[in-house]
């Protein structure tokens, strides 16, 4: 396991956050999303930018048609907020994610770019991210390191309210 983080990781150096999600077999809905929400150029940008990315499998619990009609034109606007609700500005490693919990004893709440909020805390030995809404993520995978910031996988899609 600590491998294929190491080679994620060594293989991810000097490659924007899009760059590492477009290589990524687990994140071609989120891609997908990505360019239905005109949000490509954005991630592609400066940054900092700390991305809670969804796999495939974390977009596949989302009730049945609920990605295809988010795709839809028409659903731009609603997109880009579930979209941005996964992005927070900075470069927040695992570590300082951590480290923010522990000094918040126990949570940390991290503004998110579409105004939103995400309440990090630890359950056992891992991050879980819970929503404005109630639902809530775990990451499964740290710190893929790009040239505009972080992303850590997260096994399910955070909604806000």
């Amino acid at each position: 396991m600590l491998a294929v983080v190491f080679t994620m990781t060594a293989f991810s150096q000097g490659k924007n956050i899009v760059d590492i999600a477009s290589s990524s077999k687990d994140h071609t809905t989120l891609v997908a999303a990505l360019k239905a929400a005109d949000l490509v150029t954005t991630l592609q940008g400066n940054g900092p930018f700390t991305v809670f990315a969804p796999t495939n499998e974390a977009f596949d619990k989302l009730p049945e048609g609920t990605v295809s009609s988010l795709l839809m034109p028409e659903n731009k606007d609603k997109l880009v907020k579930i979209l941005t609700y996964h992005v927070v500005s900075g470069n927040l490693d695992a570590s300082a994610v951590v480290a923010a919990i522990k000094k918040g004893n126990g949570k940390a709440v991290l503004t998110t770019v579409s105004g939103g909020t995400l309440t990090a805390t630890m359950e056992k030995d891992k991050v879980k991210l819970t929503s404005d809404s109630g639902n809530y993520a775990y990451v499964i995978q740290t710190d893929l390191k790009a040239s505009n910031g972080v992303i850590h996988v997260i096994d399910s899609v955070l909604l806000p309210k």
